[in-house]
């Protein structure tokens, strides 16, 4: 063996060599049995799961939403229309949808001074929700309003002429999302309303017949201390009628053209005070109001007068009649003069429209 500097060289190697093969008690050989579960590692801090609890937010005050414009909302603080702010939606609130008539909880500067932001931190669960889709195959809803009492269906008896099978249309949305559906027949100067509500008299719907001539005192009973949200085609009068109930409001109106179609004045909704209590929400004028989002039931039973016969026709009928459903009920109805057959037609239109097909009852008055 050799003795020496030499030596003791070596060996101060060697032995620095087997610390290193051994550090944290493994050995050479042991680093080859190592997998993924023996490897620890620390997330950076984007990836860390974030905690799911939120803020309670006991100093929130409660408001109304009355408008939205590119991302921001106007809202009545406890819905007076005098102590109104601006808001935006908290980060934490994601995506969740906030539409007019809302109620909302908001923290931050709710003074109400320009300039300022308070942020919506909550939405409180909605009492009703009016709904529609661009048409009846469109898989995406957009809820038009919430926490609505009653829908205040508004359609001209001329000038343009009334449409009957967008009344049921609504009555449909109106009794699917919780509302309750009130008739609004304008410019009686021009026609008599008569023909048009003897076509709902079985129903249990109030109806209310205004003209230009005249100050709608019936209506504005029916509003007030109630939200009422008002739909219409566009020419039918509803911002006529808008600026009468709610004359601080200055809505634009628009003529009818030639080929009988109102011209959109309305482009979003807005809640405006009543100066008896209540709210009024003008919608925008729509062309069409897609059902997608209801199914067949909602259909035959916002048509009371079918309702009941429904329930006796045999399994899987779809309502439509001969040939398709050749032992269907809702033809006895008819028959026997409970109900006009303009409404049966009116409700197997909708049936047909919603299932996406075409035929002879699609086309509606």
């Amino acid at each position: 063996m050799q003795t020496g500097p030499g030596a003791t060289g070596m060996g101060s190697f060697d032995q620095a060599k087997g610390d290193r093969e051994d550090v944290g008690g493994l050995g050479r050989g042991d680093w080859r049995r190592l997998d993924e579960s023996d490897v620890r590692v620390r997330p950076g801090k984007g990836t860390r799961p974030r905690s799911k609890r939120r803020p309670e937010h006991a100093d929130a005050v409660t408001a109304m939403v009355i408008g939205k414009d590119r991302g921001r909302w106007t809202c009545a603080v406890d819905a007076d229309p005098g102590h109104v702010v601006m808001a935006m939606r908290a980060r934490e609130m994601g995506r969740v949808s906030v539409v007019v008539g809302d109620l909302v909880a908001l923290v931050g500067d709710v003074s109400g001074r320009p300039d300022t932001l308070a942020r919506i931190v909550r939405v409180d669960e909605r009492t009703s929700v009016l709904r529609r889709t661009a048409d009846d195959t469109d898989p995406y809803e957009r809820v038009v309003v919430a926490n609505a009492a009653q829908l205040l269906i508004v359609t001209s008896l001329a000038d343009p002429l009334p449409r009957p099978g967008f009344i049921d249309r609504c009555l449909v949305a109106c009794y699917a999302g919780g509302l309750e559906p009130v008739l609004c027949l304008t410019k009686a100067d021009l026609a008599s309303p008569d023909s048009l509500l003897a076509g709902y008299a079985g129903l249990d719907v109030p109806a209310i017949v205004t003209r230009h001539d005249e100050e709608p005192e019936g209506l504005r009973e029916r509003l007030a201390g109630r939200t009422t949200a008002l739909v219409g085609h566009s020419g039918v009068g509803k911002s006529t009628l808008v600026n009468r109930l709610v004359p601080a409001a200055e809505l634009a109106t628009g003529d009818v053209s030639s080929v009988g179609k109102g011209r959109h004045t309305s482009v979003a909704a807005v809640a405006l005070p009543l100066a008896g209590g209540g709210w009024v929400v003008d919608t925008p004028g729509v062309r069409s109001f897609g059902l997608a989002h209801v199914t067949a039931d909602d259909i035959v039973n916002a048509f009371e007068e079918f309702a009941e016969a429904a329930e006796e026709c045999p399994p899987n009928c779809g309502h439509l009649g001969p040939p398709e459903d050749p032992d269907c009920a809702l033809d006895d109805v008819v028959a026997d003069g409970n109900a006009g057959a303009e409404r049966l037609a009116s409700l197997r239109r909708l049936l047909v429209s919603r299932s996406g097909g075409s035929g002879d009852i699609r086309t509606e008055s």
